[in-house]
C-alpha cells in the first residue's frame, strides 16, 4: 500500500522546517508569501492533505470553511469555482451547503452550523441572520450580500456602466434612436440598467422608443421587435440579456430588417451561443469566478485576522461583435 505523504515530506521538498508547514496550514502570522506558496506547491506535487481532526484537537482550528447558498440559486457554479479554488490554495477544505429558501428556516440552519463549530469560517453570497457567538472556536461568518434572498444581484454585478459605454459607442457610430428592454424590475440590476439607459438618453439628447419591462426571455424580444412600426428603423436595441437579444434578432430577420443597418442590438451575460448568432452579438461578460475568489479571500483574511484583499475592478466587460454598426449600413 502506497505510503501517505506527511508534513515532513512537504517540508523536505519545500526546503523548510516541519513547523513552517504547520504554520502555513494553520494560518500563523510571520510566514512570507513566497514561503507559503512554496509549501503549498510542494504539498500539491506530493498530494499531501493535512489531518484536519488532529489539527482541530491541537489548535482549535478545523481547517474547514463553508460556502452557503440558497437552494434556488441560479447558476452559482462559477462563483463557487472561484471561492473553492481560493480556499484550497490557502490550505482549507471547503464544504458547499444548500440552505432553505425560507428566511426563517435558513436562519435556523445557519445557527446550527455556527453552534456546531465545525467550520472556521462561513461565506454567504446572500443576506444572513447570524446568531451572536462567543468563544475562541466560534466561526467567522461573512455575508457579502452580492445577492438578495431571491438571488437577485445587489452587489458588484449591478454596475450598469457597460450600458453607458455601449450607448456611447452606438452614438459615435451615428445612432440617435434607441429602445431598451429592461427585464423584470424587481431585479436591482434591471433597475440600475434602466436608469443608466434613461440618464444616457437625456444626457446625450437621444430619442427613446421606450423602456419596456418584461421577462428575461427570447419570446419577449420577438414580441417587442415584432410589434414595432415599419418606421422604427434605424434604431439601436439595448436588450436585458442575450436571450432577449436573440429573440429580437429573429424578429428583425423575419421582418426583413438588416442588422446592424436597420437594427443594432446589444445583450448581456455573453451566453455560449451569442458569438455564433447572425450577426454575432455584442454582450457583457461577468467574471463571477473572480468575484467568488475575492469573497473567499475576504473570509480567509477575517478568519486569520489579516488585512482584507483589495476590491477587484473590471468584473464586467463588453465583448464587441458584429451586432452593432452604423445606421443604414
Amino acid at each position: 500500500m502506497e505510503r501517505r505523504p506527511t508534513s515532513r515530506d512537504v517540508a523536505a521538498l519545500a526546503g523548510v522546517s516541519q513547523s513552517t508547514v504547520s504554520f502555513v496550514y494553520t494560518g500563523r502570522d510571520g510566514i512570507s508569501e513566497a514561503t507559503r506558496k512554496r509549501v503549498l506547491l510542494a504539498a500539491s506535487e506530493l498530494g499531501y492533505r493535512p489531518n484536519l481532526a488532529a489539527r482541530a484537537m491541537r489548535t482549535r482550528r478545523t481547517g474547514r470553511l463553508a460556502v452557503v447558498i440558497p437552494v434556488s440559486a441560479l447558476n452559482p457554479l462559477s462563483m463557487l469555482r472561484g471561492a473553492t479554488a481560493a480556499a484550497q490554495e490557502t490550505g482549507y477544505v471547503v464544504e458547499v451547503v444548500s440552505l432553505p429558501d425560507d428566511p426563517i428556516e435558513r436562519a435556523a440552519r445557519v445557527a446550527e452550523m455556527v453552534d456546531a463549530r465545525q467550520h472556521e469560517g462561513i461565506l454567504s453570497f446572500t443576506p444572513l441572520q447570524v446568531p451572536e457567538v462567543t468563544g475562541e472556536d466560534a466561526p467567522t461568518v461573512l455575508s457579502v450580500s452580492e445577492f438578495d434572498d431571491e438571488m437577485h444581484a445587489t452587489g458588484h454585478l449591478t454596475d450598469a456602466q457597460p450600458i453607458v459605454l455601449m450607448m456611447q459607442r452606438l452614438v459615435e457610430l451615428g445612432h440617435r434612436r434607441f429602445l431598451h428592454i429592461t427585464g423584470p424590475l424587481e431585479y436591482p440590476a434591471a433597475v440600475a440598467r434602466r436608469d443608466a439607459y434613461l440618464d444616457t438618453v437625456e444626457r446625450l439628447g437621444l430619442e427613446s422608443l421606450g423602456a419596456i419591462e418584461g421577462e428575461w426571455t427570447g419570446e419577449l424580444g420577438m414580441a417587442v421587435v415584432g410589434s414595432l412600426s415599419e418606421e422604427a428603423p434605424p434604431f439601436a436595441l439595448i436588450a436585458a440579456n442575450d436571450y432577449v437579444a436573440a429573440g429580437a434578432i429573429r424578429a428583425a430577420t423575419l421582418r426583413g430588417w438588416s442588422m446592424p443597418g436597420d437594427m443594432s442590438v446589444t445583450g448581456w451575460d455573453d451566453v455560449g451561443l451569442s458569438a455564433f448568432l447572425v450577426p454575432s452579438l455584442t454582450s457583457v461578460v461577468q467574471d463571477r469566478e473572480r468575484l467568488g475568489d475575492y469573497s473567499m479571500r475576504r473570509l480567509i483574511a477575517a478568519v486569520r485576522g489579516e488585512e482584507p484583499p483589495e476590491r477587484p475592478t473590471g468584473l464586467q466587460r463588453i465583448i464587441w461583435r458584429e451586432s452593432i454598426g452604423a445606421p443604414g449600413a
